[in-house]
């Protein structure tokens, strides 16, 4: 039976994906759906980190050029990642799926502080491990928070999940001829300008030679191919 390529992974979830239809919030039936692709992972073997983002409730950076300080709107988008956490923790636990959440921001009541070992041994007992609270601090996105924590707890890749299959050369609903890439190196991504994760990012990923996948979590079944190592998406690397 073929095994899985990857045994530790970070998956990068953006808020936006938990609010499904609804155009802002959480929707619930979309966090239960996610949580029942990656129960079918885990039960590969595979231990499995959460990044989530926090755009389906505020997003700092967009709050911040509307005149509020630039600092406090960080910190309520890092909030705002702490309620998805806590929405997809209680996914996770619905499905069967034992869960931990650690946060970048001390907030002893609902979560765990983010230590590294600990988060390390709740991997290896199989538990899901969702990092919310961004990095801790103002000025920095849940991309690179992502970057960090996958290298801070040795994961192989970042599994970048968007509503398209891979990375293309500009936006494929709004431009027919886009090109898409099935790989491209670091260096190009930061050349080119492409979406895929910030510059802060992509640069972190680079100085450690970690890769990113970009695909289509969506798409029924696709988490499963990229574990099993079939090529779809897009590969960032070298």
């Amino acid at each position: 039976m073929k095994k899985p390529v990857f045994k530790r992974v970070v998956l990068k979830l953006s808020g936006e994906a938990l609010k499904g239809r609804l155009g802002y919030g959480i929707d619930y039936d979309l966090a239960l759906s996610i949580a029942k692709r990656i129960k079918e992972v885990r039960k590969l073997g595979v231990e499995i980190a959460v990044v989530i983002g926090g755009g389906n409730i505020f997003r700092g950076a967009t709050i911040s050029n509307k005149g509020i300080d630039r600092v406090n709107a960080d910190y309520m988008g890092m909030l705002a990642t702490i309620i998805n956490g806590l929405a997809l923790q209680d996914a996770f636990e619905k499905v069967g799926v034992f869960t931990r959440v650690q946060t970048a921001i001390e907030m002893k009541q609902l979560a765990e502080p983010f230590i590294k070992r600990r988060a390390i041994r709740h991997l290896e007992k199989g538990r899901v491990v969702i990092f919310v609270g961004g990095t801790g601090n103002p000025y920095f996105t849940t991309d690179t928070t992502a970057a960090l924590r996958a290298i801070e707890i040795g994961a192989e890749v970042i599994l970048k999940a968007t509503k398209v299959d891979g990375v293309y050369s500009s936006d494929p609903e709004k431009n027919k001829n886009a090109r898409k890439y099935d790989s491209l190196r670091y260096i190009d991504v930061l050349k080119k300008g492409l979406k895929v994760m910030d510059a802060t990012a992509i640069s972190l990923c680079m100085d450690n030679n970690l890769p990113i996948i970009v695909f289509n979590m969506f798409k029924e079944g696709n988490i499963r191919k990229v574990i099993m190592g079939e090529k779809i998406g897009t590969i960032v690397k070298g």
